[in-house]
């Protein structure tokens, strides 16, 4: 069947997709229309775990300007807001949204971000986001890019700085075959020339010269009032929304362990809908975050702002760059896959201490994620540059 659909010619290609999506009840969305102020930007069109929606969001607070986001359907399975969902069908093969797109885009937005090196135009110029882009910025719109997590992170490079690197192996994805991915996206923001950020400080040494845009949350939402580590036992919680990333397999024996010892109370946690994690949170004392990418992102923000004891591997290179970009230490407790239970048990012995650390979570989460950094960062190295 793939065999049968690579051989038809693109405008029936096209055609079939069409109506493939309007028999699924998808239909071609209306244009984008920002409201009417000097500066106009349009994010787009990733939105992993709703940033593009949220730093839409934190830039428009600037009475200046105006932001969107779009997302392509396909890649939004969980539902995150956005300004302008496109179905992924009709992207891919409707020539008539690619050109109401492209025409909304030069003629109504001033400013534009490019996420994860990924299409904004569908399969327009033939799916090349570098002809995207410079048809864009040549239609008139100032550019830049946002890298995400595995769009630029260079499996070499991680792998030969991180002893824990999922990038060791081909266990999580092909490692050679992913270099060649993140080894092209590198090409694309070399040629394009255009300002470059990252969502998260450990992407920092993967493009030298790109900017830390923080990830934004909103810290009221997951605020608890409840104490930790005063239980006698206290509550580990462990999410992972991708395991073998964040090192499950490795430390759940650890974990299990000290559960059947009776020095903690472990939990697992999977299969909760992201609107129901501020009450877990809530039941935690310790939550585990990732072990494997030496980074920090959404997850681990959502576990501070709820006032839980944070405890992950985050490398020395992330953390300096968080001091160096914020002016504020990361209160994240640093652990490893091969240390994780000697911290945990010094957690337990010294639990003064570290529920000063959890209690420095909440302010932290305030300070650099609420929007308001994202917002300043954009604004005085892209928006008004």
């Amino acid at each position: 069947m793939l065999d049968l659909w690579r051989r038809l010619p693109v405008p029936a290609q096209d055609l079939v997709g069409v109506l493939g999506a309007f028999a699924r009840g998808e239909r071609i969305p209306p244009s984008p229309r920002p409201r009417d102020r000097p500066v106009r930007l349009m994010i787009a069109p990733a939105n992993y775990a709703g940033q593009g929606y949220r730093w839409a969001r934190a830039v428009e607070t600037n009475p200046d300007v105006a932001a969107m986001n779009m997302v392509y359907s396909s890649i939004n399975p969980f539902g995150y807001p956005a300004d302008d969902p496109v179905p992924g069908r009709i992207a891919a093969h409707s020539r008539r949204w690619q050109k109401a797109q492209f025409s909304a885009l030069v003629e109504r937005f001033t400013h534009m971000i490019i996420e994860a090196e990924m299409r904004p135009l569908g399969s327009a110029y033939g799916g090349d986001v570098l002809a995207q882009a410079r048809a864009l910025r040549d239609g008139g719109l100032r550019l830049a890019m946002l890298c995400h997590g595995s769009d630029i992170r260079l499996p070499s490079r991680h792998a030969a700085a991180d002893p824990w690197s999922p990038f060791h192996d081909d266990e999580w994805v092909p490692v050679a075959a992913l270099e060649e991915v993140v080894l092209g996206n590198l090409r694309v923001l070399e040629e394009l020339g255009e300002p470059v950020f990252v969502s998260t400080p450990g992407l920092l040494p993967d493009v030298p010269g790109a900017h830390l845009l923080p990830v934004v949350i909103d810290p009221g939402r997951w605020a608890q009032q409840t104490p930790v580590l005063e239980r006698a036992r206290p509550v580990v919680v462990h999410a992972p929304s991708n395991p073998h990333v964040k090192g499950t397999a490795q430390i759940v024996p650890v974990l299990e362990r000290m559960h059947e010892e009776g020095v903690i109370v472990y939990r697992s946690v999977s299969g909760v809908r992201h609107e129901d994690m501020p009450a877990v949170f809530g039941e935690a004392d310790v939550v585990l975050d990732q072990f494997r990418l030496g980074d920090y992102g959404v997850a681990a923000c959502e576990a501070m702002a709820a006032g839980r004891l944070v405890v992950s591997h985050v490398g020395d290179q992330a953390r300096e760059a968080v001091l160096e970009e914020t002016g504020e230490e990361l209160p994240i407790v640093q652990a490893t896959i091969g240390d994780l239970e000697h911290v945990l048990r010094d957690v337990l012995d010294r639990r003064a201490h570290y529920r000063t650390v959890a209690g420095a979570g909440p302010a932290f989460v305030r300070s650099v994620h609420d929007g308001s950094q994202s917002r300043r960062i954009l604004e005085e190295r892209f928006l008004f540059v």
